[in-house]
C-alpha cells in the first residue's frame, strides 16, 4: 500500500497485526514518532503497554528508538511522508 501525499505507511506483523486486525494502514505524516504512537493509541486503546512499548520499530528498514511512554517529549525520529514504518513485535521461538 503506497502512501499518498501527507501520510506514511504502518506496517504491521505478528502480535501489532493481530491487535489491529490490519497488515498495514497510512497517518498523517510529517510527525514526530512519539505522535504517531499517540495516533496509534487513539485508534487502538491498549496498543501502547500491549504492542508497542515492547516493540522494535523501523523507517525505511533502519531500525530507530523507540519513544518512551513518560516524559517523551517528542523529540527525536521524525516521520515523513511516504515512510514505511514497520512494527515489530518481540517474537518466541522454541
Amino acid at each position: 500500500m503506497a502512501a499518498s501525499t501527507g501520510q506514511c505507511t504502518v506496517l504491521y506483523f505478528a502480535g501489532a497485526s493481530s491487535y489491529t486486525g490490519k497488515e498495514s494502514e497510512t497517518f498523517p505524516a510529517p510527525a514526530p514518532l512519539a505522535q504517531l504512537f499517540a495516533d496509534m493509541e487513539a485508534r487502538y486503546p491498549g496498543i501502547r503497554a500491549r504492542v508497542l512499548d515492547s516493540c522494535l520499530v523501523t523507517v525505511n528498514l533502519d531500525y530507530v528508538d523507540v519513544p518512551k511512554t513518560n516524559g517523551d517529549d517528542g523529540e527525536g525520529v521524525v516521520i515523513k511522508a511516504a515512510d514505511e514504518v514497520a512494527i515489530i513485535p518481540p517474537v518466541s521461538s522454541g
